[in-house]
């Protein structure tokens, strides 16, 4: 187990602090969210039921609140017909038209792969609301009379995800793309989560305990690589953002994939090579509404590899409503790879190989 002081010399920039107060970062999001304003010339009264498109700008821990609201929206009644698309890269290709509604989201507003594709985007609509701390994001759109929603600075993106997630959320509320009924599964979804949050902070935060879930995943983690597997239904977003947090926080490779696609070629790249793969960490996330031949491959993929791997781990969100379950997994993610992180004795907040790149490709300007 690990006490205070190890944790505080290595944790430099109290990640920690930011990770037990993830709840109260949701509440205030929510807030945020609820004072969204409304997408330029939006026509309200023609929204229900008609198919609506999203476009969200975005990269890395700005980028993942688009990714999730894309699997919850999939995955409930009454805002299956938002279609949400996530843009990650310099341009945005031929997808938008003067009734997209653009979402650039950049945490730090510096982000110049988010501000390429807005430039671009401008050229075609002004349907657009940026999401930021303010930034080069903020100028633009303050220049184009661009709604903005300003989200608090001084975190890391990825430990932000709060406002990047459930602001996007809110503002499908409130500019009507949801039907009642998923705006009423929302609301009663929001009510859980929160509490079951405020009592995984608790849990989690307690490095004490010896049935920390997120502390003793970390210790059967450290020294390998975890990989991935998820339904490519509701939890490919939460997938990614496992392996994100890992690869970020704890400065640890991971890797995934999702199911049934991987039992059709990655699942026989299990064999070789023979002295590696025990050295690898296989963790399974699931949902209980996963497709029931999903499911099965599950236990199938479990049987096939499981003499090959180092350790197979299955983890399946808590709680009645489906975006629960969903931070639920994430917050998990968030703690186990800030521990992972500890083990690993490296400072969970500095990211020195983005900050190399980022400045290599400043020098390039």
């Amino acid at each position: 187990m690990f006490d205070e002081k190890k944790i505080q010399e290595i944790d430099s920039l109290n990640m920690f602090d930011i990770l037990k107060n993830f709840p109260a970062q949701v509440k205030d999001a929510i807030s945020i969210g609820m004072q969204a304003p409304l997408f330029p010339g939006l026509n309200i009264s023609s929204l229900k039921n008609d198919n609506i498109d999203v476009l969200v700008l975005g990269m890395g821990g700005s980028a993942i609140g688009g990714d999730i609201l894309k699997s919850y929206c999939q995955g409930t009644p009454g805002a299956e017909h938002i279609n949400i698309s996530v843009n990650r890269n310099y341009n945005v290709g031929g997808s938008v038209h003067s009734g997209t509604n653009v979402i650039a989201s950049s945490y730090s507003g510096e982000t110049e792969e988010t501000i390429s594709a807005l430039r671009q985007v401008l050229g075609i609509t002004k349907n657009v609301i940026c999401i930021t701390t303010g930034g080069q994001l903020e100028k633009i759109a303050i220049e184009n009379n661009l709604p903005v929603i300003k989200i608090p600075p001084g975190m890391q993106p990825r430990c932000a995800l709060g406002y990047s997630f459930f602001t996007m959320l809110y503002l499908l509320i409130t500019n009507n793309f949801f039907e009642d009924d998923a705006e009423e599964t929302t609301e009663n979804a929001i009510e859980e989560l929160l509490s079951n949050l405020d009592q995984k902070a608790l849990t989690y935060s307690d490095f004490k305990n010896e049935d920390n879930l997120a502390l003793n995943t970390a210790s059967k983690l450290h020294g390998t690589i975890p990989v991935i597997y998820s339904s490519v239904d509701r939890l490919d977003a939460i997938n990614c953002r496992w392996r994100g947090q890992i690869q970020e926080n704890a400065k640890n490779l991971a890797f995934g994939n999702t199911l049934p696609e991987m039992n059709h070629n990655e699942i026989n790249g299990w064999n070789f090579p023979d002295n590696m793969t025990k050295n690898f960490s296989v963790i399974f996330l699931k949902d209980k509404e996963d497709n029931p031949r999903t499911q099965i491959r599950f236990q199938a993929l479990s049987s096939i590899i499981e003499e090959k791997v180092g350790q197979i781990l299955s983890f399946e969100g808590e709680g009645d409503n489906l975006l629960t379950r969903m931070f639920d997994l994430i917050y998990l993610a968030d703690w186990l790879s800030y521990y992972l992180a500890i083990y690993n004795q490296i400072d969970p907040t500095p990211i020195p190989y983005i900050s190399k790149l980022k400045n290599f490709l400043a020098s390039k300007k």
